[in-house]
């Protein structure tokens, strides 16, 4: 059986990462009121280097403009707070070991592999149900890399732009939800920065 539902693809890949966002912003109004004064300085320098690899840039322009942040009390958007880059490599390489699981679980006809394998899948989001939002990867570079989705029930789909669109189009409506529920467009809950350095 083959537990792979299928690829979306978006209307017009957005190469952007300004437009990403923006596009974001556009369909999840309560969005901007969250916007951060000024954007925070994240050390991708050290964090790309102990990840092994460089991050695509519409994800990191979101986490510079924006604290994390949980989408319709299922989905947690956000990225590394300053000063705790390593903390946030170490959990995304705790979460590989779950994605390589999953992985060898997954009955699809062409087998995948976790980061760092060639074309490995790469974590970049959670749901509070336990699914996973991951990174394609490709030799090509980050600003290439596409969206696969691995839902705790053992669907798996694709989403052929990057992260930030595939936010904008799921809730949006653009995207079918496969093997999810419907993320509706409002934020239930928004990390307050200022708790730690700066």
């Amino acid at each position: 059986m083959d537990d792979f539902a299928g690829t979306q693809a978006p209307r017009c890949r957005l190469i952007d990462p300004a437009e990403s966002v923006a596009e974001l912003e556009r369909v999840l109004p309560g969005l901007v009121a969250h916007r951060l004064p000024t954007p925070v300085h994240i050390d991708w320098l050290r964090l790309e280097g102990l990840l092994g690899t460089a991050l695509p840039a519409d994800y990191k322009l979101l986490c510079e403009r924006y604290p994390a942040f949980e989408l319709s009390d299922f989905m947690l958007v956000g990225g590394p707070r300053p000063g705790a880059e390593a903390g946030w490599v170490q959990d995304a390489h705790e979460e590989l070991e779950i994605v390589a699981e999953w992985c060898e679980d997954a009955d699809v006809a062409v087998p995948m592999h976790p980061y760092p394998a060639p074309g490995g899948l790469l974590p970049w989001s959670t749901s509070s149900q336990g699914d996973f939002f991951l990174w394609t990867t490709r030799p090509s570079g980050p600003q290439e890399w596409t969206v696969t989705v691995a839902s705790r029930n053992g669907a798996w789909w694709q989403y052929t732009g990057g992260a930030v669109q595939f936010l904008a189009d799921l809730v949006s409506g653009v995207l079918e939800p496969w093997a999810l529920p419907t993320v509706r467009p409002e934020i239930t809950w928004v990390d307050q920065p200022g708790g730690g350095s700066r």
